[in-house]
């Protein structure tokens, strides 16, 4: 529950984020009157993310087992490649989100209603997409009934939290030092993820290795005692992994976390500031 918690409030604070932003900057500018196209673009990339996580689920279902592994180990690894993205992009742009945003929001506001919900639905879309994505692929991986899907409403609730502190001025959080943390932590689950992924391909016959273990620990974890569920559900731990996934694991969490750690982006790191509910522009990430 854990890592999709993890995934939620991650995902999920970048999309809120990105609604108070517009929202704030429509209401310090005066154009409070233009909010609706806001949510209603922001309804509607909500409600193709959870049509995109449907159609996913539906999909599956209609497939023989090899074409699941296939489907799921394909989309795995897809999603793998969208959150390491996702992981560098918000480091990299995190302190500068809002003058990009107000940009495109004042070209927004020239060209009229529909500009304003294009823009709100493309910021939120791209987020809620890759949740879905990220989302179906762990939950599939970690076998672990609702919980999962309970951990990613929960982290996406507190996100949203999060974001309305944020726009009333009420929080104070270094956004930089927070998606450093949380980018580490993902990174991790990402490695598993597509542990996982490698996996399904060698149950669909894709790849070979299936039978070819690197270690079996099975007598001593026990998959489903406490501690096992756990290592399963954050890490996708799994007691007698093949030797391609040892090796794809180690080949992933090695180099990609260490870009990540000893990168440092460009300018000086900017803590979110926060003041009055009048001043709650300052709030958001600089």
């Amino acid at each position: 529950m854990f890592a999709n918690y993890l995934i939620g409030l991650r995902e999920g604070l970048e999309a809120a984020l990105v609604v108070s932003i517009l929202v704030a900057y429509l209401v310090k500018t005066g154009n409070r009157h233009r909010l609706p196209p806001i949510w209603g673009g922001v309804a509607v990339a909500v409600a193709l993310s959870l049509a995109f996580g449907a159609i996913l689920e539906f999909t599956s279902a209609e497939m023989t087992f090899e074409q699941q592994e296939l489907f799921g180990g394909s989309l795995s690894i897809a999603a793998v490649g969208l959150v390491t993205w996702m992981v560098f992009w918000m480091r990299r742009t995190a302190r500068h989100l809002k003058a990009e945003l107000q940009g495109k929001l004042d070209a927004a506001l020239a060209m009229g209603t529909g500009a304003l919900m294009v823009t709100a639905f493309l910021s939120v879309g791209r987020e809620g997409l890759e949740t879905a994505l990220f989302v179906w692929t762990a939950v599939r991986s970690a076998d672990q009934g609702s919980d999962p899907l309970i951990g990613v409403a929960l982290g996406i609730v507190s996100a949203v939290v999060l974001a309305y502190f944020f726009y009333k001025g009420a929080v104070r959080i270094n956004l930089a030092k927070f998606f450093v943390w949380t980018g580490g932590v993902l990174i991790v689950v990402a490695a598993g993820v597509l542990a996982y992924g490698v996996h399904d391909l060698q149950e669909a016959d894709f790849l070979p290795g299936l039978h070819n273990r690197a270690f079996d620990i099975s007598d001593t974890v026990d998959p489903t005692s406490w501690y096992g569920t756990l290592l399963k559900g954050i890490f996708n731990f799994q007691p007698d992994p093949t030797v391609l996934q040892c090796v794809v694991w180690i080949a992933y969490l090695v180099p990609v976390m260490a870009v990540f750690l000893l990168r440092q982006p460009k300018g000086r790191e900017r803590p979110a500031v926060v003041g009055r509910e009048n001043q709650a522009n300052s709030a958001l990430p600089q």
